[in-house]
């Protein structure tokens, strides 16, 4: 098991922290993620372990072994056991509470809790409030439609606005439009625009960007979150204009991936 300040770690939940696949609550892209936990944006990345030591309290380890940890998230997603133990020299911090919320607990130890208040000069660690709106809350509505998006797509009626006429694209649409455009001339940071297959030749999009983000089914439909208007979904046509700039998305996700 790793060590925390000398006490046994005990794995409840892992996740990757890398270019491609990262915690979006944490940031827009994958250098904003590391640098609201401390570390270096390198190109091989980490893996996140939320765990707690011998007396309860929750703390994130970082590992830069991040293809063992993707090796124990694939068999946790099969079903399959998997003693997740980096080795201690693979260990590049530990800090103080866990980023996201998490419903599990160790057999045998106390409730999970914030760590006392010691000589650990990092911030603690806190999930967003579900009940507030913000950045964080935006970056995970969108994933949350990128994850459930046969769902999603399911629940979305003829309420849809298509792109058809460039002349009368609302004015927060245009906006959209205009940042992904830059994106496709001049490349964002990493992890800023993600792609995944989604069946029958299509493709997922999840991009950001300031005060916005984006899911989208190639070929299909953009469903776009907005800052200023809290848990508001809003659902557009691939018309002309997002199907040329979701297949410029796409191609360079892949190409950098």
């Amino acid at each position: 098991m790793a060590e925390v300040d000398d006490d046994a770690f005990y794995v409840l939940s892992a996740v990757l922290l890398t270019p491609g696949q990262f915690p979006s609550l944490l940031g827009d892209d994958y250098p904003a993620a590391c640098a609201a936990l401390g570390l270096e944006a390198w190109a091989d990345g980490y893996g996140l372990l939320f765990g707690q030591d011998s007396a309860g309290a929750r703390w994130t380890v970082v590992s830069d072994d991040a293809a063992l940890v993707g090796c124990a998230i694939a068999a946790w997603d099969c079903g399959m056991p998997y003693d997740l133990t980096p080795p201690e020299r693979t260990v590049v911090d530990s800090l103080p509470g866990w980023p996201l919320s998490l419903t599990v607990s160790t057999t045998g130890l106390p409730e999970p809790h914030d760590p006392e208040p010691g000589e650990d000069d990092h911030p603690l660690l806190t999930p967003p409030d579900p009940k507030e709106w913000g950045p964080a809350q935006r970056r995970m509505g969108a994933d949350d439609i990128a994850h459930q998006w046969r769902l999603w797509r399911e629940q979305i009626t003829e309420s849809v606005e298509f792109d058809e006429h460039p002349d009368e694209v609302p004015e927060r649409i245009a906006r959209v439009l205009a940042e992904i455009r830059e994106y496709t001339e001049t490349p964002p940071p990493a992890g800023r625009v993600r792609s995944s297959p989604a069946g029958e030749d299509t493709r997922l999009v999840r991009a950001d960007g300031p005060g916005w983000s984006l899911t989208a089914c190639t070929g299909d439909l953009v469903v776009l979150l907005f800052d200023d208007t809290p848990h508001e979904v809003l659902p557009v046509g691939c018309g002309p204009q997002f199907t040329v700039l979701l297949k410029a998305l796409d191609e360079m996700a892949r190409a950098s991936a």
